[in-house]
């Protein structure tokens, strides 16, 4: 039988600690992902110990890059300096 990988997914909350309308974390054995409305943003491996982030819409709108930042723990400025650096990959994560 086919091991099924465990899959949940919960609402992000706010500093408040309210659930942010559309805006999620999924959380799977392999590792973390941030998803803004049907769109996957962001994914951190934790097996790779790397983040990827979605070619087309990491920064989408403000909104979008609201939540990725408390998604990230950072900045857009220091998200752009880890996607120049190579640290961050840029990747289709919706195909």
């Amino acid at each position: 039988m086919k091991t099924i990988n465990k899959v949940k997914v919960k609402n992000m909350l706010s500093p408040s600690g309210n659930n942010i309308p559309n805006q999620f974390i999924i959380y799977t054995d392999d590792g973390v992902y941030f998803q803004s409305y049907s769109t996957i943003i962001a994914y951190e491996n934790h097996k790779e110990g790397k983040i990827y982030l979605d070619s087309n819409s990491w920064d989408y709108s403000v909104t979008t890059g609201k939540y990725r930042n408390m998604f990230l723990h950072e900045d857009k400025k220091e998200t752009e300096r880890k996607i120049k650096e190579g640290i961050y990959k840029l990747v289709d994560l919706n195909s």
